[in-house]
C-alpha cells in the first residue's frame, strides 16, 4: 500500500483522509466490529444498522435513534479465514439483506478509481446515503490482506453501504472538532512506520489543538496487555502519548466479542485516553467479560468499569454450559476424544481376573476393591505397558502445553498433571467397568456361550422351526452356489455380532495368552472392544474436558477464547451509535439484542413497499428483507440500550487563539 502511493505527502492523500462529513451541523454514526460467523447473529445486527430508525423504550421514556450515516467497522469481518466464500456468505450476504445494494451493482465488479459515485453526484460531499469505512482484524490478515483489499478496497458497495475507502487504514474528519482514526495493526498488534508517519503528520498539521480524536484499532491492547502481562502497540502508545496529547477522548477496539467500557477517574497526571471501549458484539461468537473483571490502569491512568454486557455475573454463569453442553455442541470431540482414551488403556485390555471385586460379601468392599483395582491398572500402565504409557506421557505433555502461559509454569505443571489424571482416571474406570460388564454376561451364559458364530446357529435353529424346508431346497442352494449362501450369512452374522466375538476371543485370551491369537484375530479383538469403548467414553470424556474449561475460565480466569468459542453463544450482540450535536458533545449509545432469531421470514412490508427501478434502498421505509418468523423477537421490538454516555466537547478558552490551521 505504502508503495503504491504516488503522494510524498500522505497527509494530503485522498486516499487516506476524508473530510466530506465535516461541513454538516450534526452526525450520526455507528460502530461495530467482529461480524465473523455471519448467520443470525451478523443478520440481526445488520437489520438494526438499516433501519431508518429505531425506537428504543429506556426507562419510561422513548428514545429515537436516526439511521447512522456513516458506519465503522473494527475488522475480522469473517471466520474463520478471509476468502471469496466467506466474505460473499457470511459478511456481504447479511448486509445485502439488510439494506440492498443499488440496482446497477454487480458483484464481480472492481472499482479502479473510488470512489464510484451514484449517478447525478458530482462528488462525496454530496450523497445523503449511508456510507462505510472499515479496517482489517487479525482474521483479514491471514491470507495477507488480499482478499480485503479486493472486497473493501476494489468495491464501491457493501449493501446499501457506499465504500469510498481506498486502504486499509484512513482518518474521517467528521463536524464540530471531531476526528475518527481507524488504524491497521496487522498481525503484530500495531501500526507500521508508514501508518506513524501519516497520522502524526495530521495531528501535527490538520488536528486542531482542541479537537477530539475517536482512535479505532482491531485489538484492545489495554485488556489483551493486562491479561497477559505483556507490552504492546508500542507505536500506537507513542502516537496517544507524544502527537495526540490528551485530545484522544475515546478509544474503540472489537476482537473480544462482548461490550466493555472503562472511563478514566480523576488524576492530577495527563489524560491520555479518557475512555476506553470495546464491542466485538457484531455478529461472532460471544466472550465472557467476568475474566477482565479487575482491569484498572492503562497509559498511566487509573480506569473504573462503567458498563459490561453481558454482567459479570451472567458471564460466569454462561459459562456453566461447559459441563452441560459441551458434548452436544461440539459432537465432533467425540472422535478424537474415545480414541484417546482408548489409547490410554489400550494395554490393559482383557481384565480377566476383574470378577474378582464382586467377590467381597458387603457393597463398601466391592466399591474398596473396585478403586484398589483401578490404582492397580494405573500403576500397571506405567510399569509394564508401551502403547497405553506413550499415551499417558503424550497427554500429559499436550495438557501442560495447553495451559496458557498467563499462569506461571508450575501452575501450569500443576494444572495440566490434574487435567490429564482426570482423563486418565476415567479411562480406567471406564475400562473397569466395561471389563467387569463382559466378565458378568460371560460368567452368566449371556455371552461366549456357543463361539464365534451364536447368532447364526439361533438363526439357523429359527429358520427350522418356522421356515420348514421339506423340499431341500437350502441343501441344493448350498450346492449350487459351492457352500458360498450359508458360508456369507455366517460370516456377516459374526461380523455384525461384536459382542459375541469379543467375549469368545477374550475367554481364549484368558486362557491361552494373547501369544495364541493370530494377527489378525488380535486385530478383530481389540477393533471390536474399541467399538464399544468409544460409544461408553466419549460422554465421560467431553464431560472431563467441559468441567475443565469451567474451572479454568471461572477459578483462573484463562481459556477464555476455547471455554466460550466452544458453547457457539450467537445471543448477546449490540452495537454503538454516536451522535455529534450542534454543540459539539458527543452522545454515545450501546444498543444490544439479548437473544437472536432462529428463524426468519419474508418481511411483508419490504415485499409490499413499491420499488422504483433505480431507488436506492437507504430511501425506503422498509429497507430490510427478512424479519423474525415471531415479531415479538425480532430485533428492531426487543433493542435496548446497554449503555450511554456523553463525552463534552473540549472547552475553548476565548483568550486563546486555536492552534489548528
Amino acid at each position: 500500500q505504502a508503495a503504491m502511493n504516488k503522494t510524498p505527502d500522505e497527509s494530503k492523500s485522498s486516499d487516506l483522509l476524508y473530510d466530506h462529513l465535516d461541513g454538516k451541523d450534526e452526525l450520526w454514526f455507528d460502530f461495530i466490529a467482529d461480524t465473523g460467523d455471519g448467520g443470525n447473529s451478523t443478520y440481526a445486527i445488520a437489520r438494526l444498522l438499516a433501519q431508518p430508525s429505531l425506537v428504543v423504550k429506556s426507562d419510561d421514556s422513548r428514545l429515537i435513534f436516526p439511521r447512522g450515516e456513516l458506519l465503522l467497522i473494527g475488522g475480522d469481518l469473517a471466520y474463520p479465514n478471509p476468502c471469496s466464500f466467506t466474505y460473499e456468505r457470511r459478511f456481504f450476504c447479511p448486509f445485502e439483506y439488510a439494506l440492498q445494494p443499488p440496482a446497477w451493482y454487480t458483484p464481480d465488479h472492481i472499482a479502479l478509481e473510488k470512489p464510484e459515485l451514484p449517478l447525478g453526484v458530482s462528488e462525496l460531499r454530496q450523497y445523503s446515503g449511508p456510507q462505510c469505512f472499515m479496517i482489517p482484524g487479525n482474521h483479514d490478515w491471514f491470507d495477507g490482506l488480499n482478499t480485503f483489499m479486493r472486497y473493501v478496497c476494489h468495491k464501491s458497495w457493501l449493501g446499501g453501504w457506499f465504500l469510498p475507502q481506498k486502504r486499509s487504514y484512513f482518518a474521517l474528519k467528521l463536524p464540530n472538532g471531531w476526528w475518527v482514526f481507524g488504524l491497521d495493526q496487522a498481525l503484530h498488534g500495531d501500526i507500521d512506520v508508514y501508518q506513524f508517519k501519516f497520522f502524526a503528520e495530521l495531528c501535527q498539521q490538520k488536528v486542531g489543538e482542541h479537537d477530539s480524536v475517536i482512535l479505532i484499532t482491531h485489538e484492545p491492547n489495554w485488556l489483551l496487555d493486562w491479561y497477559w502481562g505483556d507490552k504492546t502497540g508500542k507505536n500506537v502508545t507513542y502516537l496517544i502519548r507524544e502527537y495526540l496529547k490528551g485530545r484522544c477522548k475515546l478509544r474503540m477496539a472489537g476482537d473480544l466479542h462482548h461490550y466493555m467500557r472503562h472511563s478514566c477517574t480523576e488524576s492530577k497526571e495527563p489524560v491520555h485516553v479518557q475512555h476506553l471501549l470495546v464491542n466485538g458484539c457484531g455478529g461472532a461468537f460471544l466472550h465472557p467479560t467476568h475474566v477482565f473483571e479487575n482491569f484498572k490502569e492503562c497509559y498511566g491512568n487509573k480506569y473504573e468499569t462503567k458498563a459490561v454486557y453481558p454482567s459479570y455475573e451472567d458471564s460466569s454463569k454462561i459459562a456453566l454450559g461447559n459441563i452441560l453442553k459441551f458434548r452436544r455442541k461440539n459432537w465432533q470431540f467425540d472422535v478424537i476424544g474415545g480414541f484417546v482414551y482408548f489409547v490410554l488403556v489400550f494395554s490393559m485390555f482383557p481384565q480377566c481376573d476383574s470378577f474378582r471385586i464382586l467377590h467381597e460379601d458387603s457393597w463398601d468392599g466391592r466399591v474398596n476393591s473396585f478403586f484398589n483395582a483401578t490404582w492397580n491398572a494405573i500403576f500397571e500402565i506405567l510399569e509394564h505397558s508401551y502403547v497405553s504409557l506413550a499415551g499417558v506421557l503424550t497427554l500429559l505433555t499436550v495438557s501442560f502445553f495447553f495451559v496458557p502461559t498467563k499462569l506461571s509454569r508450575r501452575r501450569r505443571a500443576l494444572l495440566g498433571f490434574l487435567h490429564a489424571a482426570a482423563h486418565i482416571t476415567s479411562a480406567v474406570l471406564l475400562m473397569l467397568l466395561m471389563e467387569l460388564g463382559i466378565e458378568i454376561c460371560i460368567r452368566n451364559h449371556l455371552l461366549a456361550t456357543s463361539g464365534y458364530h451364536t447368532l447364526y446357529e439361533w438363526y439357523r435353529q429359527a429358520e427350522s422351526e418356522h421356515f420348514p424346508d421339506p423340499t431341500g431346497l437350502r441343501a441344493r442352494l448350498e450346492q449350487w452356489t459351492f457352500g458360498l449362501y450359508p458360508a456369507c450369512i455366517k460370516y456377516l452374522m459374526s461380523a455384525f455380532d461384536i459382542p459375541e466375538v469379543m467375549a469368545v476371543t477374550r475367554s481364549t485370551i484368558c486362557r491361552k495368552g494373547i501369544e495364541s491369537l493370530p494377527r489378525g484375530g488380535a486385530i478383530i479383538y481389540y477393533v471390536s472392544v474399541f467399538l464399544y469403548f468409544w460409544v461408553l467414553s466419549t460422554p465421560v470424556v467431553s464431560m472431563v474436558f467441559g468441567s475443565y474449561l469451567y474451572v479454568c475460565i471461572n477459578w483462573f480466569h484463562i481459556h477464555f477464547d476455547e471455554a466460550f468459542s466452544s458453547l457457539r453463544i450467537a445471543n448477546y450482540k449490540a452495537f454503538t451509535r454516536f451522535h455529534i450535536k450542534k454543540s459539539g458533545d458527543l452522545e454515545v449509545f450501546t444498543l444490544a439484542v439479548d437473544k437472536v432469531p432462529k428463524e426468519w421470514m419474508l418481511d411483508p412490508d419490504w415485499d409490499m413497499e413499491p420499488k422504483e427501478p433505480l431507488q436506492m434502498s437507504h430511501t425506503r421505509r422498509f429497507p430490510s428483507k427478512w424479519r423474525a418468523a415471531s415479531g415479538w423477537s425480532d430485533p428492531t421490538s426487543v433493542v435496548r440500550v446497554v449503555d450511554q454516555f456523553v463525552i463534552p466537547r473540549t472547552a475553548v478558552d476565548p483568550l486563546l487563539p486555536d492552534s489548528a490551521p
